[in-house]
């Protein structure tokens, strides 16, 4: 496999050695390779969002990390069948088993029904993913639209002795679970500490409870009269329990098992441990052969989270109206604040280090651009050719330290730092001390860009501008660049040159490449 080609050749056809693309397994608590179990096709589910209210900071990480990674899968020649489930029933306060649905309970308050409710964040939440260069998923089925296979499942779990009616709802018994199967590898949990997690203790305790064992967990619940989120069963009126939801549409348009499971740490227990063991109950097979669980994003060391209140909407950091924020910011900066950190590491916000990271992308973006914008001089005799003296500017070598990168569990923030890299050989193209011939050149643009916007997902064509810039701004300097333009089509290169050269006085940096023109302050 040759240097100049592996980065595009089929992952199909790499060995699973280091040199091939690994995975951090969260079962297995190691780096494995990945080795897709129905190559060329890989199926990758990821828990989508609970529609309850708008996308927050928290939201925006697991699904700029699943994006990245299904453009990657695709990019190694996988075709990917990426699902994304919106849940829209059935995820009761605190994660619990009991209380109210987090749904209803948020449409009784804005005196919505709950499906208007619903659609009214779910679109909010397709705007956000779409502003952050988020792709949208192969399938994003909703939880309300399966109650049929739900119950289905159900009653498979209830014929092979895995689940038990009692009045009216229906619970996972986890005691007959353990006889036959393992619980609590994926969360590392022990059953006499599931215990105090597994809600409905003070029932229990009062002699009241529906469950056999109080870590069993409710796969359907009966619904009140009052309830309105409710649907017709075998065991009555109701609605299914949050974990089924997941197991039922992942196994519907995946089968089982699949290849990728991920989602964000938060969710490890007891969601992921209760789908695990659902799915392996009812189709005796794990649900998918690799876990993937990205890191939390804080606030002062705490889980940002809608539930613990400290969370910052999306909305508030793309005008900047959140208290804790001096300005607004653009998605990408935020996209780029969080590859910046490795997945699985914890991202821990403030308005100061996002205010340095949109700094700092403005600076590596508008620096990658005028690399790519940039046509080499002829080299001289005996000036250091970038090819010859391994310098990151030679093709190989940047496709190389780019492909390692990503195989190391998507380690983002490396190749974001060749980026950097680049930019810094860059000066010595520009001050004569290297040359890279034009052939070279236009090949290293191309791997350039193959990382930064297919995979990494930022836009090397459209300028970055500051967030807080206002709108009559960006409309003025809009309509300058048009009349510049119509100078330049008209070859009026002394009106063109007037107006750069005012615009430049005025702070304003204008700069043309073959795509059209783009500015920046400063």
């Amino acid at each position: 496999m040759s240097s100049s080609t592996s980065f595009e050749t089929l992952a199909v056809e790499m060995s699973p050695d280091k040199g091939a693309l690994h995975l951090y397994n969260t079962l297995s608590r190691t780096k494995e390779p990945f080795v897709a179990l129905n190559a060329p096709h890989v199926g990758m589910y990821v828990c989508g969002p609970t529609v309850y209210g708008p996308p927050h900071l928290g939201h925006a990480r697991p699904y700029v990390t699943f994006d990245v990674l299904s453009r990657y899968l695709k990019h190694l020649g996988y075709q990917v069948r990426y699902v994304r489930n919106i849940t829209d029933v059935g995820h009761l306060v605190d994660d619990a088993d009991e209380g109210e649905d987090k749904i209803a309970r948020r449409a009784r308050l804005e005196k919505l029904e709950p499906m208007e409710l619903v659609q009214r964040y779910t679109i909010a939440f397709h705007k956000a993913m779409d502003m952050l260069g988020n792709q949208p998923p192969s399938i994003e089925p909703r939880a309300s639209g399966h109650i049929p296979e739900q119950i289905e499942m159900i009653e498979v779990l209830i014929r092979k002795g895995f689940a038990y009616e009692s009045n009216g709802s229906v619970y996972f018994d986890l005691e007959a679970y353990r006889a036959k199967y393992p619980y609590g590898d994926l969360s590392g949990r022990v059953v006499d500490e599931l215990v105090a997690g597994a809600g409905n203790e003070r029932r229990a305790l009062a002699g009241q409870s529906e469950k056999r064992k109080p870590e069993d967990f409710a796969l359907w619940k009966n619904a009140e009269p009052q309830h309105i989120m409710r649907w017709n069963s075998p065991w009555g009126m109701g609605f299914p329990g949050w974990h089924i939801e997941c197991s039922a549409m992942g196994v519907k348009y995946l089968d089982a098992p699949f290849d990728i499971h991920g989602g964000g740490m938060d969710l490890l227990f007891p969601h992921h441990e209760s789908e695990m063991a659902q799915t392996t109950a009812c189709h005796d097979c794990a649900p998918c052969r690799y876990w993937m669980h990205n890191n939390m994003v804080t606030i002062n060391g705490q889980k940002m989270g809608k539930s613990l209140g400290n969370f910052i909407n999306l909305d508030d950091l793309f005008e900047g109206t959140h208290p804790l924020l001096s300005q607004a910011y653009d998605p990408m900066s935020i996209r780029f604040f969080i590859l910046q950190a490795q997945y699985r590491s914890t991202l821990d916000f403030s308005d100061g280090a996002l205010a340095a990271s949109a700094k700092g992308y403005k600076r590596w973006i508008q620096g990658l651009q005028e690399l790519i914008a940039y046509t080499p001089a002829p080299s001289i005799a005996g000036q250091e050719s970038a090819v010859n003296s391994g310098s990151i500017l030679s093709a190989p070598v940047f496709e190389a330290k780019a492909q390692a990168a990503l195989n190391d569990d998507l380690n983002t923030p490396i190749l974001i730092a060749l980026g950097y890299e680049l930019l810094n050989e860059f000066q010595s193209v520009k001050s004569g001390k290297i040359s890279v011939t034009a052939a070279d050149w236009t090949d290293l643009v191309g791997k350039i860009k193959v990382c930064m916007t297919d995979i990494l997902g930022f836009n090397l064509s459209e300028p970055a501008q500051d967030a807080s810039l206002s709108p009559a701004l960006e409309g003025a300097m809009k309509l300058i660049l048009d009349l510049r333009q119509q100078a330049k089509d008209a070859k009026n290169w002394a009106q063109s040159d007037l107006i750069r050269n005012a615009l430049n006085e005025a702070g304003i940096k204008v700069m043309d490449d073959k795509e059209g023109s783009r500015w920046s302050l400063g």
